[in-house]
């Protein structure tokens, strides 16, 4: 049986500062086989962790040509993703997310989509006001259903997969509010259900292991009751579970709310610091400062059992890494994930650990195709 292999990429987010020349230099100095290209509105309303290292706005068969070539001088394959609330939020801003994620399904289709394993990442979010209702689960699920069915069909008929991260966004929300898990995917039991309210095959997943860690679910045992055939990307990403005196009073899945700070004083109960300060964990990258609460060998081992050979890509948003601003530390960070993984994922030669599969982009010449909007779709 032939041993299964994964390639290891880079998330663009982490290099926010540099071209996509210096991009693509670096993923290719750093032993990296692709890069999920990152492209998120410039005029968003997020400020974490993001970054735009192509030209959505001016992109046309020309452009998908030079891209192509660059990436294949540099021996890397490529995604794209922008991930942002597309079914909550301030209505005008979600539009404008949504219509944001159907230009980058036309440009996944010029760059060869399917045919070149160019895919689009995105959050699905999640409408609170929706949420506050009686059975708001179920009515995110069917608001999901509306935004998405036609953005999926039109993703269908281009070729192109759309795949989803499962990343909560707990701090994405206020920590003034007691609810706060703002992305629909964030729990496996809502991906099931999506897959089966759209049966399309052109949706999938990313998986971060790293969000259910804190949330005490183990991830060997979330691939085992997937959908396999769903998951398309794995984020490299980990938890380190801290121990606090806050934990301990708030408990461990959502463990402070705010309340008032005099009054939190005065009882000598933690209250959070900023709207991420929820969890008591700390993000970090496999083999780069220290141990963390990932059994890598057992997560890689069930992947392989199912079939799975997709990429590994590197989400860098560690606080000794990409936290620092510091790009040197940004490097180290990726050079030791990929040493850290690279004997779990590729096969041993004659120079070390080596990744074998590796194939250039199809040089796909497509017809430009208009920009299209939600309105037009629905």
């Amino acid at each position: 049986m032939k041993q299964i292999q994964n390639p290891i990429w880079l998330m663009s987010s982490a290099y926010d500062k540099l071209n996509q020349a210096e991009l693509l230099e670096t993923a290719a100095n750093l032993g990296a086989q692709g890069i999920d290209l990152c492209a998120f509105r410039k005029d968003g309303a997020r400020a974490d962790h993001t970054a735009t290292h192509i030209d959505y706005d001016h992109f046309g068969p020309d452009q998908a040509k030079a891209i192509l070539e660059n990436f294949n001088s540099k021996g890397l394959r490529l995604s794209l993703g922008a991930f942002e609330n597309m079914i909550g939020g301030d209505e005008a801003e979600r539009r404008q997310n949504q219509n944001h994620l159907l230009k980058l399904i036309r440009i996944a289709h010029l760059l060869g989509a399917d045919e070149n394993d160019v895919m689009v990442g995105t959050f699905v979010g999640y409408n609170h006001e929706l949420g506050n209702q009686i059975d708001g689960f179920q009515k995110n699920l069917e608001e999901y259903k509306r935004v998405f069915e036609p953005i999926i069909r039109y993703a269908e008929d281009l070729g192109v997969t759309v795949v989803y991260e499962n990343c909560p966004m707990e701090g994405w929300r206020s920590s003034r509010y007691s609810s706060t898990f703002n992305n629909l995917p964030g729990v496996l039991a809502a991906r099931k259900l999506m897959y089966a309210m759209i049966p399309s095959p052109a949706h999938g997943e990313i998986y971060d292991p790293s969000h259910d860690i804190w949330q005490n679910t183990d991830p060997v045992e979330v691939i085992e009751e997937m959908d396999i055939s769903r998951l398309k990307r794995v984020h490299v990403k980990t938890t380190r579970m801290l121990s606090s005196k806050a934990r301990v009073e708030w408990g461990g899945m959502y463990p402070m709310q705010q309340v008032n700070a005099d009054l939190a004083k005065l009882a000598g109960v933690s209250i959070p610091q900023n709207d991420w300060d929820r969890h008591h964990y700390t993000a970090m990258l496999p083999g780069f400062g220290g141990t963390d609460d990932m059994d890598w060998n057992s997560f890689v081992e069930v992947l392989h059992d199912r079939g799975f050979s997709g990429p590994f890509e590197i989400e860098n948003e560690a606080k000794n890494s990409k936290d620092t601003q510091n790009l040197a530390a940004i490097n180290q960070g990726a050079k030791a994930c990929i040493s850290f993984l690279s004997p779990l994922l590729w096969i041993l030669g004659d120079n070390g650990y080596q990744y074998t599969e590796q194939s250039k982009l199809k040089e796909i010449s497509r017809k430009d195709i208009p920009v299209r909007s939600i309105e037009e779709l629905s």
